[in-house]
């Protein structure tokens, strides 16, 4: 059963449209995260690994220019809409903690939520909306979200060539560890973010009186 899933996924990962259907979640995950990206470019990174197609270039370019396309659909979005937007969330929801969040390091760091921002499911779309939303130079959201997009690309894929490498002969296990790396790089930032926020939470309150 094993080796006919994965004779199946290679016939798959080896025609052109591969690429096409990269690009398309890439970029339908910016503003849209229905599926992480990272999990299709992971899947097809391992295979370039272990049986050498799709071409590994081909990869991050189809990523990295999906990704650039995606996040400006929801810049421009973000843009046009973004005090609808806003309204249909709901207040105090974990969403709501999530815009607000980068509304206030978008005001403080700028560029550098851009960068961060794009290699965290979810944290993505609500950067870029909120970029647009709040009136961010389109000049400097687009020379950012090229330096993100690219360097996310590649770090997807390094993670799934890491996991095929490791398991040439045994892409599923290559494609476990790939996605493993990836859900745990994930959480530790998640940890070290809800840390720091708890510290700066409870330096601002002070002592009690």
């Amino acid at each position: 059963m094993d080796d006919a899933i994965i004779r199946a996924v290679e016939e798959l990962v080896s025609t052109p449209w591969v690429y096409l259907a990269l690009y398309g979640l890439a970029a339908l995950d910016a503003f849209f995260p229905v599926v992480p990206s990272e999990s299709l470019v992971i899947t097809l990174a391992v295979f370039a690994a272990a049986e050498g197609r799709p071409h590994p270039v081909l990869i991050v370019c189809a990523a990295a220019v999906g990704a650039f396309t995606g996040d400006h659909i929801s810049y421009a979005i973000g843009r046009r809409a973004g005090a609808r937007v806003f309204r249909r969330i709901r207040p105090g929801s974990r969403r709501q903690r999530v815009y607000d969040r980068v509304g206030l390091m978008l005001r403080r760091r700028g560029g550098l939520v851009i960068v961060v921002a794009r290699y965290i499911p979810g944290g993505r779309t609500a950067a870029t909306l909120t970029t647009g939303a709040v009136g961010y130079p389109r000049r400097s959201f687009t020379r950012y979200d090229a330096v993100a997009a690219v360097t996310w690309a590649v770090y997807s894929a390094g993670l799934g060539f890491l996991g095929g490498a490791v398991f040439r002969d045994e892409p599923v296990k290559g494609l476990l560890l790939g996605l493993g790396l990836a859900l745990a790089l994930t959480a530790g930032h998640e940890a070290v973010r809800a840390l720091v926020v708890r510290r700066r939470g409870g330096e601002h309150a002070g002592p009690e009186a």
